[in-house]
């Protein structure tokens, strides 16, 4: 064995079929050595302990609203036997090698609902090794069997003789002692910890404002700098007139780039003035007469050729021509912007010898590359200095506005902070892809599926982002949701046109694959069922003995929901049931469309299978969150293009769900001694299909369209 500080522990390989991923033990192998830089021990890239008994966590993963701070503590300080508060957090730095996510191919990046699927083994084991170095070395000092000892609350304990010694005390020694391998991680019997309702580690700083994200970072000397970029996809700066924002107290400088234009100011008040004043002319460019209409119509033309299969069994064809019922939808979902609370923003400094950055992001490493790429400096020279995140939902894992943060400060002497207004956060977001699904189904006497056929065209987030994952014409996200259901299907056939709307960019958005395909699966089962004249969840109950634990979650959410029971005119109750994220959601809605045909969610049932977890505080939280998410989706969102450009530009005509229209949602978890699932995205992927649903319950009319406008259904 190599003697190596930091190990790597995700193997990668590339086969036909994908990407097959495995995960090694991170230090398990090599000796431990204390720090060159603290008194204490480092057994792996994860955990330290100092001297004085402090416990640092390297967290692999951001920090963004989901809760993983505090998860994940959890796991290591289950394992190191230690209280939650004891451990103190600080960020990994850029490096894949070490901090990949063995779920999103080794890229170093917290997203698609993985952090806790990917630490549950990798991070328990960081906190096992640890615990075991320092029981070895309390018995080699006390001259006793390892076995006798203990570890508990932060001590080693030999209860034959009573002793006990602190691990800061023990630290030194067990720097000394060779890794063990092969570990062995509690049984989850003897947890004490893992799945009880632990406080959140970043909430007192987040009341008390000492909580810095990305934004508040501010070195010494820096300036505000706000920003004008082409409002057209791929426009040019043409030519501006700054003499009046020159003019304006406190501006400092103006930056033009080939695409954008910056004002450099000593506060935001002044950049705003500033940019405003400015006089600009663009230069339209190719995509000047792009629309969503447009996209639209190339969508539904693609649909009508056959396209790369994602997922065939039996013969869907035969079993269609063979029905006693046929059915087919269309349905489709438009363009959506992220909107995060916290716009995007980063501050850098570039100097000729070196650069440093200060953003909250999910991809540290690739937002270290994009800072290194624009000024030409090697990747050691790049200090990225992470911080928390105001909101994600997958805008932060693109590195965009780190490149155009840069490229302004190249520009300026000292740091500056790039802020964008909302208008510029929303006019030139990269978006969830518009899609369009063609759905065929044919049922049997009994109104049972015997075939089923779907094929949708949309952008490949995959194919720009990861490109050893877009294989044969296909990626796993964009199909996720809509391939491997729970249901019973003996026929069927899923088919994937990968269709990029010209100019326009897209990205992942919270809940990813699922938050298009769930909801037009969710849909279209709905329609089977009226088609079949059944109950929707009796419907789908019959098609679940194959999958005990989807029907587990169902038959829970129907009964706590009160399915069946009565409600008043213009109520609806409707439901929906997913597999995704190695997790299994079932989810009821209930709605009532009012005399104006304005909707409202005023209750959401969710039962959740997750497998073990972590924190039962947490999964509530993201399924409430997600559920919010998701209704603001349902009701009100939609990015409409017109002339190349974006024509939503702040809260007002891009509407959020206010706090008076949010509903009353219920959680109910199920025990489960199944490895942990993703909890940070299915609610919003289960809440939009049951909303739809309800509606049709309440109106009689189907909705194949978002968001809801009953006036076009």
């Amino acid at each position: 064995m190599t003697a190596l500080s930091r190990r790597d522990f995700l193997v990668t390989t590339t086969a036909a079929a994908g990407l097959l991923l495995s995960v090694n033990l991170p230090a398990a192998a090599a000796p431990a050595s204390a720090s060159a830089s603290a008194k204490g021990f480092t057994p792996n890239a994860f955990v330290h302990i100092g001297e004085d008994g402090q416990v640092t966590l390297t967290m692999p993963y951001v920090e963004m609203g989901q809760g993983t701070y505090t998860s994940i503590s959890m796991l290591v300080a289950e394992e190191l036997e230690i209280p939650l508060g004891r451990v103190r957090l600080e960020h990994a730095p850029p490096d894949e090698k070490t901090y990949g996510n063995p779920l999103l191919a080794g890229v170093q990046a917290t997203g698609g609902s993985t952090s806790i699927m990917a630490s549950w083994k990798p991070l328990r084991e960081a906190g096992a090794v640890a615990r075991v170095l320092l029981v070895m070395a309390a018995a080699e000092q006390w001259k006793v069997a390892p076995d006798t000892c203990r570890a508990e609350t932060g001590e080693v304990i030999h209860a034959a003789s009573g002793r006990r010694a602190s691990y800061g005390a023990l630290a030194a020694a067990a720097a000394r002692l060779p890794v063990p391998k092969d570990v062995p991680l509690k049984d989850p019997k003897a947890f004490k910890l893992i799945g009880t309702p632990a406080k959140r580690l970043d909430a007192g700083g987040k009341v008390n404002g000492t909580a810095i994200f990305g934004i508040d970072a501010r070195p010494a000397g820096v300036k505000v700098a706000t920003l004008a970029q082409s409002p057209v996809f791929g426009g040019r700066l043409k030519g501006v007139d700054d003499r009046a924002a020159r003019a304006v107290k406190g501006v400092r400088q103006i930056v033009r780039l080939d695409d954008a234009v910056a004002v450099v100011a000593d506060h935001m008040g002044a950049a705003l003035k500033g940019l405003a004043a400015l006089e600009i002319q663009w230069e339209d460019g190719a995509h000047g007469q792009v629309s969503n209409v447009q996209v639209a119509r190339e969508l539904e033309q693609a649909t009508l050729a056959a396209g790369p299969v994602a997922e065939q069994i039996g013969d869907a064809d035969a079993a269609l021509a063979s029905a006693r019922t046929k059915i087919d939808a269309v349905y489709e979902v438009p363009f959506l912007a992220h909107a995060t609370m916290e716009p995007m923003n980063c501050t850098v400094h570039v100097r000729p010898d070196g650069c440093d950055v200060w953003v909250g992001t999910q991809v540290v490493a690739r937002a270290q590359a994009a800072a290194a790429k624009v000024t030409g400096l090697p990747l050691e020279k790049v200090v990225l200095h992470q911080h928390l995140i105001g909101g994600g939902f997958g805008r932060r894992l693109e590195v965009d506005g780190v490149t155009r943060a840069t490229e302004i400060a190249m520009k300026v002497a000292g740091p500056v902070k790039v802020v964008w207004t909302r208008e510029e956060d929303i006019r030139q977001d990269m978006y969830r892809p518009y899609w369009l699904d063609r759905l065929s189904a044919g049922l049997d006497d009994k109104g049972r599926p015997v075939a089923w056929s779907h094929r949708f065209a949309g952008s490949s987030v995959i194919a720009r982002w990861l490109p050893p994952g877009f294989v044969n014409g296909l990626d796993p996200d964009s199909v996720d949701g809509a391939v491997k259901l729970a249901y019973d299907l003996p026929n069927k056939r899923v088919e994937y046109l990968r269709v990029e709307p010209p100019g326009i960019p897209t990205a992942f958005w919270r809940s990813v694959g699922p938050s298009h395909n769930v909801f037009v699966v969710e849909g279209f089962m709905d329609e089977l069922a009226t088609a079949a004249r059944q109950d929707p969840v009796a419907y789908r109950l019959a098609l679940l003995d194959k999958t005990p634990r989807a029907k587990a979650v169902l038959e829970l959410a129907a009964r706590k929901a009160g399915w069946g029971e009565t409600l008043p005119a213009g109520a609806g109750r409707g439901v929906s049931l997913q597999s995704v994220f190695g997790s299994y959601l079932a989810l009821v809605a209930e709605v009532a469309v009012a005399a104006d045909k304005s909707v409202k969610v005023r209750r959401v049932v969710a039962a959740v299978d997750c497998g073990m977890v972590v924190n039962p505080n947490t999964v509530r939280a993201q399924i409430e969150s997600g559920v919010n998410f998701g209704i603001t989706a349902a009701l009100y969102g939609e990015i409409t293009v017109k002339d190349g450009k974006v024509e939503q530009s702040n809260f007002d005509d891009y509407q959020m769900l206010r706090i008076d229209e949010a509903p009353s949602i219920e959680v109910h978890i199920m025990p489960s001694s199944e490895a942990p699932g993703g909890m940070g995205e299915p609610g919003t992927s289960a809440v939009v299909p049951a909303v739809a649903n309800a509606v049709f319950a309440a109106t009689g009319r189907r909705l194949r369209k978002m968001p809801i406008d009953l006036s076009r259904a």
